[in-house]
């Protein structure tokens, strides 16, 4: 009889968490690259997921909004429509920092590569 004392996890769910931990750091690449044009929150959200970048609305919004504030986006509202939504746009200071996230990007996909034996 096999007694489990610690929590049990099946491979398939360690592997599913291992996983989520490698999608989470892309999440902030994956924004500032899609907001050279203005785009609210929920329209980047449903980007993000078409692209297969799983993010939801409770980790998207607080990233966002921290984005914002170390002055990577910028945001204003739209209070055109009935429901007021607010556009995120990525800033210059955002621009600078994308190019050198891609070059670090690149860079680690390379090493992963040669580590893994395998071509990107």
């Amino acid at each position: 009889m096999s007694h489990c004392i610690v929590l049990c996890v099946s491979s398939e769910e360690l592997i599913a968490g291992q996983a989520q931990e490698l999608r989470r750091g892309t999440v902030v690449l994956a924004c500032l690259a899609l907001l050279d044009e203005p785009q609210y929150g929920y329209a980047l959200l449903e980007t993000l997921n078409n692209a297969d970048i799983a993010v939801d609305g409770n980790t998207l919004y607080p990233l966002l909004r921290r984005l914002e504030k170390q002055g990577l986006l910028d945001s204003e509202w739209n209070t055109d429509e009935s429901r007021p939504r607010k556009f995120y746009r990525i800033s210059d200071a955002g621009t600078e920092a994308r190019a050198e996230l891609i070059r670090e990007w690149n860079a680690l996909v390379a090493s992963m590569a040669r580590l893994t034996k395998e071509t990107p």
